[in-house]
């Protein structure tokens, strides 16, 4: 079969086997659920409850008004504790509604089966999408509703849907490939029908034979116009704009969506919540987490409601290993370290990662020696080193010409790098100034052309 890959990249070690073969299983719930009104992009929500209210499971507990945006329900029934500001992902408090499960797990009222894809319109998609609360959960968590309204300058030419799932450790997407390939298959056909797209790949990396097989079988016996797509294990595969590349052979231009290279990509999670939305009339509330890395005793893949804390998970995994030292939210390449461990698991959460000293290179940062092997990496084809000389001390102007704003910030160039310089923080910080620049003075700063 042949191999799909993009321009450079990296090749860092898989570490799925701690997980890869172990079937989603369903925990139970957490004494208290904890459910972020923040958990897209775009507009935070409201709460629609208040202190002592009794909740119904699927019942909406947060909106707003907007486009891009999408309500949260609650993942069980029974009573709010509070509405509170609660420790987030992003590292700040964010107003949160706190429920008391009460073990009846009673659905909300007026929640009827949804008519199925073949009764429903084009048109009536989108809204089902949103009204389900469903965003990116690939870590992105931008509302799918609006994904599917692609610019009206586009023309999607291609779905893409991403089962590559390349950061280490991670087997969530490939467990619901092997698990539950129909549905996924089905999530496909609903991204499908909205665009009004015939044509459809489904891309994924030669290290699952398992996944490819799986959704393989299924897209024979559908006999639609859905090809699979083996691509080479490769960091950061994932990505929109390398899967597009990957896939497709065309690059998005700078500063433009995917859908100006006639493509939408969309994750494999993603589609299982769009089939539960369609298919059972089931809104967003709970997504399947991989529990893995040598800090945790017995590593798994958990079927978790959102809003369970991520202490809740650890210790459904069995604890922590006497030597663990570091819990990261998502994979080791692009994830973030955490301090606090009630900090619930949200709509885009695929992972959680725990590393030991052994794991932990203590390696102090150097001066640049010019190596240029951020550069041979960066897939993207920027400059990292002088992206991240230009944020740190401040000249943006300088920094966005040189392409700040179309780093994807993957790390394979702090991967790589001999010095340790944390090249992708520094990018980070420039991306965060120059838009604080902006909100502040107006300014715009002129962009790379490329």
């Amino acid at each position: 079969m042949q191999l799909h890959t993009f321009k450079k990249g990296v090749h860092p070690p898989h570490e799925k086997s701690w997980t890869e073969d172990k079937p989603i299983r369903a925990i139970p719930d957490p004494p208290e659920i904890i459910v972020p009104l923040l958990q897209h992009i775009g507009a935070p929500n409201k709460p629609l409850v208040k202190k002592k209210d009794l909740v119904k499971k699927g019942q909406i507990i947060g909106d707003t008004e907007g486009f891009v945006t999408c309500p949260v329900h609650s993942p069980v029934s029974g009573k709010v504790k509070t509405v509170e500001r609660r420790p987030h992902q992003s590292g700040v408090n964010v107003e949160s509604v706190v429920i008391i499960p009460d073990g009846e797990d009673q659905w909300v009222e007026g929640m009827e089966k949804a008519e199925g894809l073949d009764k429903m319109s084009r048109e009536a998609i989108g809204p089902a999408i949103r009204q389900a609360g469903i965003s990116g959960m690939g870590g992105a968590s931008f509302p799918t509703h609006v994904k599917l309204r692609p610019p009206k300058d586009t023309e999607i030419e291609a779905l893409i849907l991403n089962g590559s799932e390349c950061e280490p450790y991670l087997t969530a997407d490939h467990r619901l490939m092997v698990e539950q390939p129909e549905k996924v298959f089905y999530g496909l056909k609903v991204f499908q029908k909205a665009l009004g797209t015939p044509k459809a790949f489904i891309g994924i990396e030669d290290n699952k034979p398992e996944a490819i097989k799986a959704m393989g079988t299924v897209a024979e016996k559908d006999g639609s116009d859905v090809e699979i797509k083996c691509l080479e294990t490769k960091y950061p595969e994932g990505g929109e704009k390398m899967l597009i590349q990957a896939i497709m052979g065309r690059d998005v231009p700078s500063g433009k969506l995917p859908a100006h290279a006639g493509a939408l990509v969309q994750n494999v999670g993603t589609a299982v919540a769009a089939a539960n939305a369609i298919q059972e009339g089931v809104p967003l509330i709970e997504r399947v987490v991989t529990v893995s890395g040598p800090g945790i005793k017995e590593p798994d893949n958990l079927l978790v409601k959102i809003g369970t804390p991520i202490q809740h998970c650890i210790d459904a995994c069995g604890g922590l290993t006497d030597d663990a030292r570091m819990v990261i939210l998502g994979g080791p390449m692009m994830g973030n370290a955490i301090s606090n461990l009630q900090i619930p698991i949200m709509k885009g959460f695929s992972g959680i990662v725990v590393l030991t000293d052994k794991e932990l290179i203590n390696m102090k940062s150097r001066a640049c020696i010019g190596c240029g092997r951020c550069v041979s990496v960066c897939p993207m084809g920027l400059l990292p080193t002088r992206l991240a000389r230009f944020s740190e001390f401040l000249v943006l102007e300088k920094a966005e010409r040189g392409g700040l704003s179309d780093c994807i910030e993957c790390g394979c160039c702090s991967y790589v790098c001999p010095s340790a310089i944390p090249l992708v923080q520094w990018i980070r910080y420039g991306k965060y100034k120059a838009k604080e620049e902006r909100r502040t003075t107006g300014a715009v700063i002129p962009k790379k052309k490329r």
